[in-house]
């Protein structure tokens, strides 16, 4: 009888899934820049309906985005890292979704803005949105 080689591998599950991040940095001033970078890169979009809470839609497991964001923590710093349903409920707060920005791919209307009211579109010639437009 022969038997088959075990698998070491582990499963890839590359299931397109929301994940809500939130921390609490004990020293903002030195990393907030850093790590609000680090999260934009996790997916392949990402929101910011909250200072410091983001929506990221990503194939990588919670584990995995905890370890890609520990190299800019502090040991003090508070993190959250959950999947998420699509509903939810948002007060006193704007959502955007905005895309992973890939240099070299046309995305069409020139943004990275993905679920979000647009604006009108401004004549070739209009660089600016006129102030009686803009409030």
């Amino acid at each position: 009888m022969r038997l088959s080689p075990v698998n070491l591998e582990p499963k890839r599950d590359t299931a397109m899934r929301t994940l809500i991040i939130s921390y609490d940095l004990a020293q903002p001033h030195r990393n907030k820049h850093v790590l609000a970078q680090q999260i934009m890169a996790l997916g392949q979009s990402w929101a910011r309906p909250l200072e410091q809470t983001w929506y990221v839609r990503t194939e990588s497991r919670e584990e995995q985005v905890e370890a890609q964001l520990a190299n800019v923590l502090d040991p003090n710093d508070g993190l959250l890292i959950q999947a998420v349903k699509e509903d939810a409920v948002l007060t006193n707060t704007a959502l955007r979704w905005f895309r992973q920005r890939r240099f070299g791919l046309e995305i069409g209307e020139e943004t990275n803005v993905i679920a979000f009211p647009t604006p009108l579109a401004l004549p070739d010639d209009q660089h600016e949105l006129p102030l009686a437009m803009a409030s």
